[in-house]
């Protein structure tokens, strides 16, 4: 185990009743989003069609708890040929680890800088934790390349079910490199709790209004 991840003591055991309470709130909370938030689903949908050629929605398979893989939604905030451009761009890239991330990178829309910035491209997300595959707070999927990439200590951030927020979502996002992500979601894990995600629920807005750390 890497030293970033040598003071991690494992997942620790929770009580069926925090398992259910928390899936009954990721049920009842993305439903009641989905439908109170369809007015904006039908904007972005109008805004992406205007703003460039492309599908609305992307679907990314992505990993999730124990290293099982899904389709995760997202709005389109790229041009229709960013995957093939990546390649041509890794130089460019600005975060440590198996992350590709650039601040100003050439692929993504007019629109979909502020997709982006407001977390809005991650909206159809709620539809994955409706079926089960996300849950509302839990570590950001990753991609398959980059969990190839992963050293020991890190694969355990695929201990739980991903999800939609995380500490590292409030707790400066793109400002913190990836061990310090790793980090953080390996907290997460060992401390989680009902009112652990309650707290992280709350910060969200605030940490996404603001579009800090964003990029």
């Amino acid at each position: 185990m890497g030293q970033a991840g040598a003071n991690y003591e494992g997942q620790r055991p929770v009580s069926r009743t925090y398992l259910v309470t928390k899936r009954a709130i990721d049920i009842a909370l993305s439903s009641l989003m989905l439908v109170l938030l369809s007015p904006v689903y039908l904007l972005v949908i109008l805004l992406i069609k205007l703003d460039s050629e492309g599908p609305v929605f992307i679907r990314q398979q992505r990993v999730g708890r124990d290293g099982v893989t899904f389709q995760m939604l997202k709005f389109r905030s790229m041009c229709a040929q960013a995957e093939l451009m990546r390649s041509q761009l890794q130089h460019l890239n600005e975060m440590s680890g198996p992350v590709f991330k650039v601040k100003k990178d050439p692929r993504v829309t007019r629109l979909g800088k502020y997709l982006r910035k407001y977390s809005v491209d991650e909206l159809p997300q709620l539809v994955n934790v409706l079926r089960g595959e996300m849950s509302l707070v839990g570590p950001r999927p990753p991609l398959p390349r980059e969990v190839e990439l992963y050293e020991p200590w890190q694969l355990h951030r695929l201990d739980v079910e991903p999800g939609l927020t995380c500490l590292w979502q409030v707790n400066g996002r793109n400002h913190c490199d990836f061990d310090a992500w790793v980090r953080l979601d390996l907290e997460y894990i060992e401390r989680r709790s009902l009112w652990l995600d309650l707290k992280i629920l709350a910060k969200t807005i605030p940490a996404v209004v603001s579009g800090k750390g964003a990029y």
